[in-house]
C-alpha cells in the first residue's frame, strides 16, 4: 500500500565512491591507506539530507564489495537500499543482510552501468519468488522498469511493493524526445500509484534535468549517484546532496501527499 509522505526523498547511490576506491586499490582492499570510504560517505549524504542509501552489488564485483554491503548494514538508522540481480547468489545475500529495501535490476558484464529496465514480464515466472521471498522477509522489494504498462502491472502481480521507473531515456534525451518520454513516464506513475505501488525513479537525474521530471506524478523517492559523486569532484558531498535537495523541494508531486 502507498504510504503518505510530506516531500521527495533522495537515495543517494554510493557505487561510484567505491569506484574511485577500486580504480586504486582493487588488488589491496585491505590495505591502510584504502580511500575513499564508502562508509564516510554514506555517514555525509545522510547528514546533509539523504534519506537512504543505495548500493548495487554487481555480480562481478567492479564497485560495492560484499563488505561494503554487511558495513552498511551494520550502520545504525540509516536505510539501506540494495540494487540487486536475481542470481541465487546475490539473492542469498540479500535474505542474510536484510536491506531495509532491495531494488531488483537487469545486469550485463558488458555494460558500463544499468541499461534499460528489467523485463519483469517476460521474466515473472523466476522473478516472482525472488519478490516474495525478501517481502516475507522483511525487505520491501522494488523493480526498476521502463514506463511500459505491462511492466507495471506486473510488478503489482509479482508482489513488489514498488517500482524505479528508469529515467535513462528521459536524461538521454532533449527536447520534444525528452517531453515525450515524461509522459510515458507519468501515465506509468499513475498506473502504479493507482496500484497500490510505491513509485520511486532514477537514472541519469540531475540538478539540470530533474524539473523536466516534475510533470510525473506520485514520486515518492529519487535514487541518484553518478552525479551527486561527479559533482562532489567541485563542490563536496555534503553540497551535492544539498543541492539536489533543494530542487527536489520545488517538486509539485501531482498529488505528493498521496505518494511513497
Amino acid at each position: 500500500m502507498n504510504e503518505a509522505v510530506n516531500h521527495l526523498h533522495l537515495g543517494v547511490n554510493v557505487d561510484h565512491v567505491a569506484t574511485l576506491r577500486q580504480a586504486r586499490y582493487r588488488t589491496m582492499p585491505t590495505a591502510h591507506q584504502v580511500e575513499p570510504s564508502v562508509v564516510e560517505a554514506t555517514r555525509m549524504a545522510l547528514a546533509a539530507g539523504a534519506h537512504s542509501i543505495t548500493v548495487h552489488l554487481r555480480a562481478d564485483r567492479r564497485h560495492i564489495q560484499d563488505a561494503d554491503v554487511h558495513a552498511l548494514r551494520a550502520e545504525r538508522g540509516m536505510l539501506l537500499n540494495l540494487e540487486m540481480g536475481n542470481t541465487p547468489e546475490i539473492v542469498e545475500i540479500a535474505l542474510r543482510v536484510k536491506p531495509d529495501f532491495a531494488c531488483l535490476v537487469p545486469e550485463q558484464r558488458e555494460e558500463v552501468t544499468t541499461e534499460g529496465g528489467l523485463d519483469a514480464a517476460g521474466t515473472r515466472q523466476s522473478l516472482e519468488p525472488t519478490v516474495r521471498a525478501l517481502e516475507a522477509n522483511g525487505t520491501r522489494v522494488s523493480l526498476f522498469i521502463d514506463p511500459e504498462p505491462e511492466q507495471v502491472r506486473t510488478a503489482a502481480a509479482v508482489g513488489a511493493s514498488m517500482i524505479e521507473l528508469h529515467t535513462g531515456t528521459f536524461a538521454n534525451e532533449t527536447g520534444a524526445a525528452r517531453a515525450a518520454e515524461a509522459v510515458r513516464l507519468a501515465a506509468a506513475a499513475e498506473l502504479a500509484h493507482g496500484l497500490g505501488l510505491q513509485v520511486n525513479a532514477g537514472h541519469g537525474l540531475t540538478t539540470g534535468n530533474l524539473r523536466e521530471l516534475f510533470g510525473v506524478p506520485h514520486l515518492a523517492e529519487l535514487n541518484i549517484g553518478h552525479h551527486l559523486v561527479s559533482r562532489a569532484v567541485a563542490v563536496g558531498l555534503a553540497a551535492a546532496v544539498q543541492e539536489m535537495l533543494a530542487v527536489m523541494a520545488e517538486y509539485p508531486g501531482g498529488k505528493p501527499s498521496e505518494a511513497g
